[in-house]
């Protein structure tokens, strides 16, 4: 058994993105980290989200392009597909990154790793806790920090359906590996995960349905975003079902009975696979965090103020676990904010407003800022713009003009209030749009910023020149 280490300045419980964050911050201001970890080092977004998701669904593109492209005179065809060969490039690619940004980072640093499982240790006095490691390689190790950071994420969660735990199911981690395509699959869940499933298989050749409960796909993005969507998905070949609830799930010999209901009617589906992707809840489990007054939420997220501090002055918060955005990058700047409050009591903040999201469906979906109703809600008289890919250079040489460039506005000032997309390469366009909306740039301003000619981005500066314009004189050389 290993004897206690004492004395260290920030113990991090979780070896991913807020975690890792935290650890380097620590060790640049020369303080003493320990690390506990009791899966994979790396966390979700490395070893099974947005890595390997976004490397699948790169190479199930690449297929589809090769059966739908659009180019007169060119010939592809898409053949088989070895789902066990690209299992193992992703996997390839995993360890790699793996060993590059977490591994040796932390050797890099210096800080250990200890692989268990952390448990907190105390009776109210935060003076007098500890924290617990029950030690993969066993036995047991007693931490004491100043300070502690739980970064421990979250998990992909499922509704109570009625039959659905013993039937069992795929989450977007257990689908990404699977050594044999099904034939069909049924994906349980509309919003970015969900969708982002649904592509990845139908573009690999499986029958795919989805089932949201709420009335359109992508429901928290603006409607018209989501009526593209469901054009796309449509000409994939996959089938929607909006405004529709599971209410069972059975297994048979031959694959899965899901029934929904619709309206009031119910109705039946068949496939040889399930994938629930309704969304994900904070990681929280046997941290004994009650026993240290740390107070928890609704849906396990760790209750925490704006400077990430939870209810014990001891011990900070940063990441998925704390219910904010679950984005790698929100979970970076938790982790590095995290090690500032803590350790030289900077009394940072974040501030979200700005925030930019993307959906790496084909084409990809991306915001930043209000939607329209959001902006009528907080009291806004808005001006809003739609501009269809249509009108953008760079989409009609691409011979694909499925899409469009939404602007949400202050009226009478112009001020830009809100972007969204759906366009390939709509995460770039969105980042220009977001550097906009954190200068409080007007749509006047961007219609006469500098935008190069074919790129999609240009698309932003016609789409703000609309206000002015009729659509049919929009031209990159006006």
């Amino acid at each position: 058994m290993r004897e206690p280490k004492s004395g260290y300045d920030l113990a991090v419980i979780g070896s991913g993105a807020a975690g890792f964050a935290a650890a380097i911050a620590a060790r640049t201001k020369d303080r003493s980290v320990v690390m506990i970890e009791r899966g994979t080092t790396g966390g979700t977004c490395v070893n099974s989200g947005c890595v390997p998701s976004k490397a699948l669904l790169a190479a199930a593109e690449t297929r589809h392009r090769a059966s739908t492209q659009p180019f007169p005179g060119i010939r592809t065809t898409p053949g088989p597909v070895d789902l066990p060969a690209l299992m193992r490039a992703k996997d390839t690619l995993v360890e790699g990154m793996r060993a590059e940004k977490y591994v040796d980072l932390a050797a890099e640093h210096g800080w250990e790793i200890i692989r268990g499982t952390a448990a907190f240790t105390g009776t109210g006095d935060v003076n007098a806790m500890t924290l617990r490691v029950a030690r993969h390689d066993g036995g047991a190790t007693t931490i004491e920090a100043t300070h502690h950071v739980v970064a421990t994420g979250s998990a992909p969660w499922a509704p109570a359906i009625d039959g659905l735990a013993e039937a069992g199911y795929l989450t977007s981690a257990t689908a990404m590996e699977l050594q044999r395509l099904p034939e069909s699959m049924i994906v349980i869940g509309g919003n970015a995960v969900g969708l982002e499933q649904a592509q990845l298989f139908a573009h690999l050749g499986t029958k795919v349905t989805v089932v949201e409960a709420l009335n359109r796909l992508a429901p928290f993005e603006e409607p018209e975003v989501s009526a593209v969507l469901e054009d796309v998905f449509r000409d994939d070949g996959i089938d929607v079902h909006t405004a529709a609830r599971v209410t069972a799930v059975r297994r048979t010999a031959d694959g899965y009975t899901v029934t929904m209901t619709r309206g009031g009617q119910a109705d039946e589906l068949r496939a040889e696979r399930v994938l629930v992707a309704t969304g994900r809840r904070p990681v929280t489990d046997g941290l004994a965090l009650a026993s240290v007054g740390v107070k928890t939420g609704e849906r396990g997220e760790v209750l925490v103020d704006e400077q990430l501090r939870t209810t014990n002055p001891r011990i900070w918060a940063a990441g998925d676990v704390t219910g904010q955005p679950q984005y790698v990058y929100v979970a970076a700047a938790h982790g590095r904010l995290v090690a500032d409050n803590a350790l030289d009591d900077t009394r940072r903040t974040l501030d979200y407003r700005h925030l930019p999201r993307v959906t790496f469906t084909t084409p990809a979906i991306a915001a930043v800022g209000m939607t329209d109703g959001q902006a009528v809600e907080r009291g806004y008289a808005c001006d809003c713009r739609i501009l269809p890919l249509s009108f953008v250079p760079r989409a009609l040489v691409n011979r694909d003009t499925r899409g469009l460039i939404k602007l949400v506005a202050e009226r009478g000032t112009g001020r830009l209030l809100g972007a969204h997309t759906v366009a390939d390469g709509a995460g770039d366009v969105i980042t220009a749009a977001s550097y906009a909306l954190s200068n409080r740039m007007t749509v006047q301003q961007l219609a006469e910023s500098w935008n190069p000619y074919l790129t999609m981005a240009e698309g932003l500066k016609l789409a703000a020149q609309s206000y002015t314009r009729d659509l049919s004189t929009l031209s990159c050389c006006a």
